[in-house]
């Protein structure tokens, strides 16, 4: 009973620190039900993976997980993820961004990082806000990726570190 008390406070903990990360909560809401929407349609989180990102045979997804990345613009709502390959995270809306003629183009936010890319991934929190935790992740090229407002944490760092000890 105690480690079902822990995982439930645990998943709200990490609800909170998810819309608290959101401009508005009814953007969020409204970003979380197009999101949903959007995985039925597809057939899947699998299938949403596949079509967004080139995937190579036998690559086998781990694990997709909502959170968002941290930028300069500030943080990005998204599904991060995690296979035997690849980290890669895509924007759940599309952003607005000038193109070359001075027009507003709308494309996903996408980020991949290839396994063998990757020389450290950290777990970090803010130690005024423990509940806050971040997923840091070096590339070789000392680029650094910062990932917060996860469901479920501890879930999401589990299958990335399993997937860099695969690799």
């Amino acid at each position: 009973m105690n480690k079902l008390g822990k995982k439930a406070d645990s998943f709200v903990n990490g609800v909170r620190e998810h819309v608290r990360l959101a401009p508005n909560i009814s953007e969020t809401v409204k970003g979380k039900l197009s999101l949903g929407a959007r995985i039925l349609q597809v057939g899947g989180v699998e299938k949403i993976f596949k079509q967004l990102f080139r995937v190579r045979e036998g690559e086998k997804l781990l694990k997709a997980s909502q959170c968002y990345l941290s930028t300069t613009a500030g943080p990005i709502a998204g599904l991060l993820f995690i296979s035997t390959d690849k980290i890669a995270f895509c924007s759940e809306r599309a952003i607005k961004f000038p193109s070359a003629n001075g027009e507003l183009v709308r494309i996903h936010y996408k980020v991949l990082i290839p396994l063998r890319k990757i020389k450290i991934a950290n777990q970090s929190e803010n130690t005024k806000k423990p509940s806050q935790k971040y997923i840091e992740i070096v590339t070789t090229d000392n680029f650094e990726f910062w990932f917060m407002g996860f469901l479920n944490y501890q879930k999401a760092f589990k299958y990335l570190q399993q997937a860099l000890s695969q690799a």
